[in-house]
């Protein structure tokens, strides 16, 4: 039975081909100065695609004549695009394993002001070495207690989230007084991995708590998704029992299924820009519409493009896939007024758990 899929397209660089910077159509400096990626989500936007994720990691590129060897910060970029954009969801991923699990939460609050509620993030960790040599701050560890730390992670931001009240700024210009302090309170948290006191130094963000996603990118991140709102299920080999195997653990999110595309009519064409990329689906709308319809129907609650070029792929998913999938009532009508993540996706927004409690 097929259900009103949730869609979404992942910024990774002039896209997710390693030569997508080298096309006539680009120019490259434009990639380090954010406007690719802004006109990228500009047109999803347009489209009414419901988010974009933003590709990051704590390793360097790879410093190689043939390839961009550098990456703007996924975080950064998300805020740089949330004034210019008021519908589309930004999600941008943050690497959990060797930053500070107080500013991680903090700067996902700030964007989801900055954005006006549209603001989520893509947990991830890191079990390399260069990573931890980037950092200095501790060995690389085993993928298992990675996700295990990241669950912590996500734990403890959403307390930080809620130790401020929704209504602990009260601005009383004759008493003096900005914040009931009565009303922010200390979370006192405590893992294996850290100890956080609290309170946040940002106010509660507009959704409560932004939207948590995970990709399920091995074994072991299937027991941080148990905490996301949203997974990312790369690839669609084996969907049946993937699928299975997520619901199976009692999970209650939302499950994406993340593919790569490259979208051409000329079949030869698009296997010779395919070279030297690992993509999942080269072909025809017509062709990969037929296939998001099947996942849909496998059970699927949405579809997560990573396009092999933005400045190529991006236009004809917005101008003439998205219609065909709405033409095909696999999607609603677009949101064309402001609204937050949360609403967009059917997600309640959560009640703060310190409400009446003593700081």
């Amino acid at each position: 039975m097929s259900r009103r899929l949730i869609t979404a397209i992942e910024i990774d660089g002039a896209g997710g081909h390693p030569a997508a910077w080298r096309g006539a159509e680009l120019d490259p400096a434009a990639i380090l100065t954010g406007e690719v990626a802004l006109r990228a989500v500009q047109r999803a936007e347009a489209a009414g695609i419901d988010f974009a994720t933003f590709v990051d990691t704590l390793e360097a590129p790879a410093d190689e004549p043939a390839q961009v060897s550098a990456r703007l910060d996924a975080l950064g970029l998300a805020a740089r695009i949330a004034p210019s954009t008021d519908r589309i969801g930004l999600i941008p991923t943050l690497t959990v394993t060797h930053t500070e699990p107080f500013h991680v939460q903090a700067s996902v609050a700030t964007l989801d002001f900055v954005s006006a509620g549209r603001a989520g993030w893509l947990a991830d960790v890191s079990t390399s070495a260069e990573a931890a040599a980037v950092i200095g701050r501790r060995e690389p560890a085993p993928a298992a207690d990675t996700w295990r730390e990241a669950r912590y992670v996500v734990d403890v931001s959403r307390r930080l989230w809620d130790s401020w009240e929704d209504d602990a700024i009260i601005r009383d210009a004759p008493s003096g007084r900005f914040i009931d302090r009565d009303r922010i309170h200390y979370v006192d948290y405590t893992s294996p991995a850290f100890d956080i006191k609290g309170p946040s130094i940002v106010p509660r963000p507009p959704q409560g708590h932004p939207l948590t996603a995970v990709r399920l990118s091995s074994p072991e991140a299937l027991q941080a998704a148990a905490d996301a709102d949203l997974v990312l299920l790369p690839g669609a080999t084996e969907l049946d029992d993937r699928l299975a195997a997520v619901r199976a653990a009692s999970l209650t999110p939302r499950v994406l299924l993340s593919v790569s595309v490259l979208l051409d009519e000329d079949e030869a064409s698009g296997v010779r820009r395919a070279a030297g990329a690992e993509v999942d689906y080269v072909g025809t709308v017509e062709g990969l519409a037929d296939l998001i319809e099947g996942w849909n129907a496998a059970g699927v609650d949405g579809i997560h493009l990573r396009p092999a070029s933005l400045e190529l792929d991006v236009p004809v998913i917005a101008e003439r896939l998205v219609p065909l999938l709405r033409e095909r009532r696999l999607l609603g009508p677009a949101v064309d007024r402001a609204t937050s993540l949360r609403n967009r996706l059917g997600l309640k927004r959560p009640a703060n758990r310190y409400v009446g409690s003593r700081r």
